[in-house]
């Protein structure tokens, strides 16, 4: 027995039925080793005979299961539902229900593993742990029972016509002895679907990797539009075993916010509900990077990946699309070898006034310390250094001797006039 086939057999009776997945029906209608996929189902034609609308009539119509062997085989109800359009179905978007005819008093109950709608049947005697009794068609016999189905009022109007299909979850039907009916829907529409996909964006690291950006695109095809928000899950992975410290984040509302990681997964603003072909392509950009506390060294290929899903009710995945790109982590600036300071202002004090601040370039005693420069203001207002020649200093201190012995003659001849005076 697979896997898939253990999964199935776990169904309760009386509750929503998590049933086996549309991927694995042409594996559990193919003939086993000891043929045992030898039963035949035949759908008879549904009454009345029209397209289903939503919320409108049901229709019904006989499923028997025939046995041509000589031995009993059992039978295990599974009916397969193969929409066409991109909505997932939630439980009461179709209506599903089954009556013994020629069989055992029966119950039944709707699934959705995978995201597919799946109903299955199964005798009303048995116990919530004996709903995988399923059927004994008896040798050279058949069983049959009477099958409702309709649309629910909140049937998808992006979803059309689709195919149901009378299979078994323990693989007792022939691959070529499963019967079908494809059911239309009204009215008739043209369906599409939803498209994703990555487009890199724009750039401003020079080529240098430490940032990759991207697009994010969404755009629905065809008629009619989602009846639930869409909601996007993005993940970001690399080969190694290295803590990656993954910075995300999205341009929203016109700037760039941060993203926060819950179970390594990163989820992106919501697409409401409403989202058809006239909405045009909507994107998000986003923007990655790897933070400080990364511990990858060097040129890395990051995968992201991003799964879409209705927002609510069935929530399995429309759609999942991925994207590989280049990263590397931002260098440390190295540090300067060569400190620089700030000249400090010198304070200097007049008779009746407080101290005051004044550039040190401003200062006499800075300018006599300085020898050989200048200070001068330029149009701006501001100081700037001028070259100044190497004998300036001399001709300074020559100046001041000179006045200095003026000075000293002059006190000698007043001296001189008063002892004559005297």
């Amino acid at each position: 027995m697979s896997v898939r086939t253990a999964a199935a057999i776990a169904v309760v009776a009386g509750v929503v039925t998590t049933l086996l997945p549309l991927s694995a029906t042409a594996a559990s209608a193919a003939p086993t080793a000891d043929d045992h996929a030898v039963l035949r189902t035949e759908m008879g034609t549904p009454v009345p005979n029209g397209p289903l609308t939503r919320g409108g009539v049901t229709e019904t119509f006989d499923l028997t299961v025939k046995n041509p062997t000589g031995k009993p085989v059992t039978y295990k109800p599974w009916m397969l539902l193969d929409p066409t359009g991109p909505s997932r179905l939630q439980h009461d978007d179709v209506v599903f229900k089954v009556d013994a005819v020629d069989a055992p008093a029966t119950k039944s109950s709707i699934g959705q593993q995978d995201g597919e709608w799946q109903g299955m049947f199964f005798p009303a005697a048995a116990t919530p742990g004996e709903s995988d009794k399923g059927f004994d068609i008896p040798a050279n016999g058949k069983m049959t029972w009477k099958v409702t189905l309709g649309l629910g009022v909140n049937y998808p109007t992006n979803n059309g016509d689709f195919n149901l299909r009378a299979a078994s979850y323990n693989n007792s039907v022939a691959a070529d002895g499963m019967g079908s009916h494809l059911f239309k829907v009204g009215p008739q529409i043209k369906t599409g679907e939803l498209k994703t996909w990555f487009k890199q964006g724009s750039s401003d690291t020079g080529g240098q990797e430490h940032r990759a950006y991207w697009d994010l695109n969404y755009q629905a095809t065809g008629d009619g539009e989602f009846a639930t928000g869409l909601a996007s899950s993005l993940s970001l992975t690399h080969p190694g075993d290295e803590a990656a410290d993954f910075r995300l984040q999205a341009l929203i509302d016109g700037r760039w916010q941060d993203l926060k990681a819950e179970d390594s997964r990163y989820a992106l603003p919501e697409i409401p509900k409403g989202f058809g072909a006239a909405s045009g392509a909507r994107t998000l950009p986003l923007r990655v990077s790897l933070g400080k506390d990364t511990k990858i060294k060097k040129k890395t290929t990051i995968t992201m990946s991003v799964e879409v899903a209705p927002a609510k009710g069935n929530t399995y995945p429309l759609k999942s699309v991925e994207v590989q790109f280049p990263l590397v982590p931002f260098a440390e600036p190295a540090p300067s070898s060569t400190p620089t300071t700030t000249p400090s202002a010198t304070p200097t004090k007049t008779p009746g006034s407080s101290t005051v601040a004044q550039p040190a370039a401003a200062t006499s005693s800075s300018a006599a310390a300085a020898g050989n420069t200048h200070v001068a203001t330029t149009g701006s207002g501001s100081l700037a250094a001028t070259g100044a020649q190497s004998g300036t200093g001399l001709y300074a201190g020559l100046a001041a001797a000179l006045v200095a012995l003026g000075a000293a003659a002059a006190w000698l001849g007043a001296r001189r006039r008063r002892g004559i005076s005297a």
